[in-house]
């Protein structure tokens, strides 16, 4: 099932265009492996001493070297596992550290990510394949099912599942952009509770960067999609669900919207902050191209 972009609360837009062509990428690789297929393994929820170690090597670079600061709350309206994180807004490569560092270590979070962003290096996709965490993505038409499949192994495991609906780092600071439907489908067909991630501050990156983030109470797919528990769901790649999917990122941007803009004054520096290294940090881990951030 494609994934048509949809708007936020405040009106349907078309997202930017992607800083990379994923097609290409993935040709010049000999195809696309996603998901599972690409894992191997079953996405396991314990936190195994290599993830543990590698966690805390992030977060001395993070918090030490680079002395980001994470103010974090909501930790209270989490599950105990089995449930898809839905994190906006998406604005940087800071963006999965964000969300890992609202919830435990265990059970491990499972991120649905851009493979043409993520694997800028051989070294690097053989590193995150041996530690975890990533089940990727590679747009362009290879449709839905694989990630659905990706999503029912992980909470079926007891793992968390995340999930950006943005699907792309573009957009204006402070607010959400147009979220796509792959997110609302995956829910829908999965059953899983779905708690929403509000995140503010990564849209720019520099030494003493503030960020914050906002774990709000779980739903449901159903109740996302205004639909009573008796109520049937619609025939999967159907005109119906699409619709469904498309009230749900209606109902999921009525509830982070709010809850960004509430969040991002307290990320944000005065005009003279000194800013060290903004340029070299924001784009550590992101390949250069078009941000879009003052696009209304």
């Amino acid at each position: 099932m494609s994934e048509p972009p949809t708007g936020s609360a405040s009106g349907r837009r078309r997202p930017p265009p992607g800083r990379v062509s994923p097609e290409a990428l993935a040709a010049a690789r000999g195809g696309a492996v996603e998901g599972l297929a690409w894992l191997g393994r079953r996405p396991e929820a314990k936190a195994s001493l290599l993830y543990r170690i590698l966690r805390l090597v992030a977060r001395f670079v993070l918090f030490v070297v680079f002395r980001f600061r994470i103010r974090t709350s909501g930790q209270e309206h989490l599950p105990k596992g089995g449930f898809l994180l839905v994190g906006a807004a998406h604005r940087g490569w800071m963006d999965p550290f964000v969300a890992m560092h609202a919830i435990p270590a265990q059970p491990r979070a499972w991120f649905l990510g851009s493979a043409p962003s993520t694997f800028t290096t051989r070294w690097r996709e053989r590193l995150i394949h041996r530690v975890g965490g990533l089940l990727p993505v590679w747009r362009g038409g290879y449709g839905i099912d694989q990630h659905v499949a990706s999503a029912r192994a992980v909470v079926g495991n007891g793992a968390v599942f995340v999930q950006m609906p943005e699907g792309t780092v573009s957009g204006p600071a402070g607010r959400i952009g147009p979220f796509r439907t792959g997110w609302a489908v995956i829910a829908l067909r999965t059953g899983a509770p779905v708690v929403p991630l509000a995140m503010a501050g990564t849209e720019e990156l520099y030494l003493g960067r503030r960020m914050a983030s906002r774990v709000l109470p779980a739903t449901t797919a159903r109740a996302l999609a205004g639909l009573d528990p008796g109520d049937p769901l619609p025939a999967e790649d159907s005109r119906d669900e699409l619709a469904v999917a498309r009230r749900m990122n209606d109902a999921l941007a009525a509830i982070l919207g709010p809850a960004v803009e509430e969040l991002y004054p307290g990320t944000v520096d005065p005009p003279g902050h000194p800013r060290r290294l903004r340029k070299r940090l924001t784009w550590l881990l992101l390949r250069p191209g078009r941000l879009d951030r003052d696009d209304a």
